[in-house]
């Protein structure tokens, strides 16, 4: 991938230096430089880490070191990320794409976004902000007064006690809450919340937006809940917050709905 986008911002007719290669769209970018920032180069984090074997057994309360290997994952690739941001002189990166997959041997994490900067600045001395905000949604935050920090994310992995013989047999026939799953599920649930929360605090962020969920039993292991949690940590830049008046906007190029007449019949 990184190739194929080098490639492509290499290629003939690229400007001196370098072109820039970028998944924002036209009207992404157009807000960017209306706030005088500009896109940079498609940017890139992979991290797979290794989950040990047989963890995914049936036992009680929660499987850390598969939570552990979630978050190592993600924060490592994170920083990956961050570190391509910068070796392309980028003060950040908006748009990230999350994509997770855990496997029963190992949590494979992979980050894609654009970098940024702002117009005619020099090189960013500190580390690059990393975000799955889109462009338009930076603008909006960049123009109240916030900054994105980084990526807050937590993962919590949890047996589903196992009911009683007797108490499953009772219940086959009836519409009844399956406690064991429900208990798991919220106890999942407080633990991510909590470390995607630590995580952003780390960051001194005042909050975390954007906040994305997944939630369920492991398609390996039914009896397994996990519940992972992510966002953009963002800390309030200026002196108080700016607050900003909605413009009317009506699009020209709407397409118009046709009709065949002889439809409307009584």
């Amino acid at each position: 991938m990184l190739r194929a986008a080098t490639w492509l911002a290499q290629g003939s007719g690229a400007p001196a230096g370098r072109g820039v290669t970028s998944d924002l769209s036209i009207d992404e970018a157009l807000l960017l430089h209306s706030i005088g920032w500009e896109p940079v180069e498609l940017v890139f984090g992979v991290a797979v880490t290794s989950v040990p074997t047989g963890v995914w057994t049936w036992g009680r309360g929660e499987i850390s070191s598969a939570s552990d290997a979630h978050n190592l994952a993600v924060q490592t690739a994170s920083e990956k990320l961050g570190h391509e941001c910068a070796a392309v002189g980028g003060y950040g990166v908006v748009g990230v794409r999350v994509s997770v997959e855990v496997r029963p041997h190992h949590v494979d994490v992979a980050l894609t976004g654009t970098a940024v900067r702002p117009v005619g600045k020099k090189a960013l001395v500190g580390r690059p902000f990393v975000s799955d905000l889109s462009a338009r949604d930076f603008v909006l935050l960049s123009s109240s007064g916030w900054y994105p920090l980084g990526l807050a994310f937590g993962a919590s992995f949890i047996y589903a006690p196992r009911r009683a013989a007797g108490a499953a047999i009772r219940q086959s026939g009836q519409n009844i809450e399956l406690t064991n799953l429900t208990e798991a599920l919220y106890s999942a649930r407080e633990s991510a919340m909590e470390r995607m929360q630590a995580s952003g605090l780390a960051m001194t962020a005042q909050g975390v937006v954007a906040v994305k969920i997944t939630e369920g039993p492991m398609s390996f292991a039914r009896h397994v809940i996990g519940f992972t949690a992510w966002g953009t940590a963002v800390h309030l830049e200026a002196d108080s917050h700016v607050y900003l008046k909605p413009d009317m906007v009506l699009p020209l190029d709407d397409a118009v709905v046709q009709f065949d007449a002889q439809s409307l019949r009584g």
